[in-house]
């Protein structure tokens, strides 16, 4: 689905939890109103570099990009909307969002230690080739979770440090990495 349909899916889900399995659980349905917040701010607030600018500027092959999310996820509430924005306004790069828990389930074949972690970010060129997989988060955040997570820490904690780590970082990370993944 394009972005606009994914954020009127969004939508759909805080407007009406009962059409939406998932939702139902009030625990994924807190997260996702926190994520819509998160999401919007960055909407509005995030701008790529200069360098990340210049660069996805430059692409004047065909790319596919396939970012693989769902709205309860905290990682996508950041790095979606930074996508999203580095991305929109070059014509040569369709961003195509694909829900994890949604047939056609790629996530299947883009699995992170064995499991589905999302968001995951799959770059193809015209032919339908992968050039790059990216997710689910920066290193800089996924070296703060292990570090957490190979202490002991409870998930509230966990997941208090990462919301720290992404507004410190302001997307700073995630355009290096994109950058690099693709130089």
């Amino acid at each position: 689905m394009k972005f606009e349909a994914y954020l009127a899916y969004f939508e759909d889900i805080l407007h009406n939890p009962a059409a939406h399995a998932a939702y139902q659980d009030e625990e994924y349905f807190h997260y996702t109103k926190m994520n819509w917040s998160r999401m919007s701010r960055w909407l509005k607030k995030f701008e790529p570099s200069v360098e990340a600018k210049a660069f996805f500027g430059t692409i004047t092959t065909k790319q596919h990009w396939i970012l693989i999310t769902e709205p309860w996820c905290g990682d996508a509430a950041h790095s979606v909307p930074m996508i999203y924005k580095m991305v929109k306004d070059n014509p040569n790069i369709e961003l195509d969002i694909q829900l994890r828990d949604t047939a056609p389930f790629l996530i299947e074949q883009y699995l992170t230690n064995g499991g589905k972690s999302v968001p995951k970010l799959i770059i193809r060129n015209e032919a339908g080739e992968d050039l790059a997989v990216w997710g689910p988060r920066p290193d800089g955040c996924t070296a703060v979770f292990m570090q957490m997570k190979t202490k002991g820490a409870e998930f509230e904690e966990i997941k208090e440090e990462i919301q720290k780590w992404y507004n410190q970082d302001k997307g700073e990370e995630i355009q290096r990495e994109l950058i690099k993944l693709l130089s």
